[in-house]
């Protein structure tokens, strides 16, 4: 029987090491493990796994961010959230950028082993607590609601999680091989759109949505 490669996303190396063993099963196997949201998206062109397994907030760029850009050029992979975040509004963005299955971090291990299995045969897997309220969640999302950050493009919501997370002007243009200037265009481009008018406002909201923690 073929093994189905997974790909692990945490930046914490308990948590980590728990899926470790939590994942060691005869028909898994772990392809790699990447510790920040720029490394997975390397890390899943490069390794070509049948899983992502992936925390919302990761450094550099979001579980969520990444996902999202993993799906214009992946449609097969499975993705999978593991987090902490159990409010509906993080859960429901999780699945409209492309995710299958959404289990949170305070669940049984064995939530986990069923999540990937599940959607292994195509199957979408919502953590029990939290299926009704997502199924709403997607439906007013579909009808109506928007979040903000859907305002943004992906490079602005790339720029306004590094200013969040503190990182300097110059060391985010170095990161997103853009100029200075361009990344200040961003800045106050984000500003304009969210009625935010300091990165320490900017850094506030990002928490709220949980870009950084």
């Amino acid at each position: 029987m073929r093994r189905s490669r997974l790909l692990l996303g945490d930046d914490h190396d308990i948590v980590v090491e728990g899926l470790r063993r939590i994942l060691d099963q005869p028909e898994f196997e772990i392809a790699g493990v990447v510790s920040d949201g720029r490394s997975l998206l390397r890390a899943a062109e490069e390794l070509q796994p049948d899983v992502i397994i992936v925390d919302i907030t990761m450094p550099l760029l979001n579980g969520i961010e990444a996902a999202r850009q993993i799906r214009k050029t992946n449609r097969k992979v499975i993705i999978i959230f593991l987090t902490m975040h159990s409010d509906v509004i993080f859960a429901t963005e999780a699945f409209t950028a492309g995710a299958s299955g959404y289990v949170l971090k305070n669940s049984a291990a064995e939530e986990l082993v069923t999540a990937i299995r599940e959607t292994l045969k195509g199957h979408t897997y919502i953590t029990s607590s939290l299926t009704e309220a997502v199924h709403k969640g997607l439906s007013a999302r579909s009808n109506s609601w928007r979040s903000p950050l859907d305002k943004l493009t992906i490079r602005q919501r790339e720029v306004l999680q590094l200013l969040a997370e503190g990182h300097q002007v110059k060391e985010i243009a170095v990161r997103l091989n853009v100029s200075p200037r361009t990344v200040e265009f961003h800045k106050y481009r984000i500003m304009d759109e969210l009625n935010l008018h300091s990165v320490a406002e900017l850094s506030r909201y990002a928490v709220t949505c949980g870009i950084v923690s």
